[in-house]
């Protein structure tokens, strides 16, 4: 009998865009660094300049609306 697994990019219907990148890199940086608070991830975000929509800086509101779209 074969065991069933989800493979975590089956769902993808396509590969994740430099942007997608940077910013997951950026949220795994603030992770490993300790930082688990939606403002404190934001803070980092910006500290290292990664970009967020249309230029602005990184708030948890815009954080939640991105990540809704993103996901969407």
């Amino acid at each position: 009998m074969q065991t069933q697994y989800l493979n975590s990019h089956q769902t993808r219907d396509r590969e994740p865009t430099d942007y997608e990148n940077l910013l997951a890199d950026g949220i795994e940086k603030a992770y490993a660094a300790g930082i688990h608070e939606l403002p404190e991830i934001c803070a980092k975000l910006n500290e290292d300049c990664v970009p967020a929509p249309d230029g602005k800086t990184w708030t948890p509101e815009l954080f939640q609306t991105e990540m809704k779209r993103l996901g969407a």
